[in-house]
């Protein structure tokens, strides 16, 4: 399952009524880091399918998720399980990194 651009309002849907854990990647187009992770995440996507659900939120067309967030700076992937937040990398981090968060949300 690729990885799915979601909206504010999408968001309590998508993510915090999730039956499986979701990782949120958010971003924005002018943020080089964020380009250099998300191959990373689409990646990662496939890797996980039907494990994790794999979302994307673009902060500068979804100020309020970000916001209620406290997200500061970009990239910032949380993971979500249960509705609540699991972990945090904030970052352009390694394949490695990610995938080590991902395997402790799952757990």
């Amino acid at each position: 399952m690729p990885v799915m651009e979601i909206t504010d309002a999408a968001f309590e849907a998508e993510v915090i009524q999730s039956e499986s854990p979701v990782l949120v990647d958010f971003w924005a187009v002018w943020c080089g880091p964020c380009r250099m992770i998300a191959p990373v995440v689409e990646e990662l996507s496939k890797e996980y399918a039907g494990k994790m659900k794999f979302c994307k939120v673009n902060i500068d067309d979804n100020q309020d998720t970000a916001a209620q967030l406290g997200i500061r700076s970009i990239p910032t992937l949380l993971l979500f399980k249960n509705g609540e937040v699991a972990a945090q990398v904030v970052g352009a981090v390694g394949k490695d990194v990610l995938k080590g968060k991902i395997d402790e949300v799952l757990k």
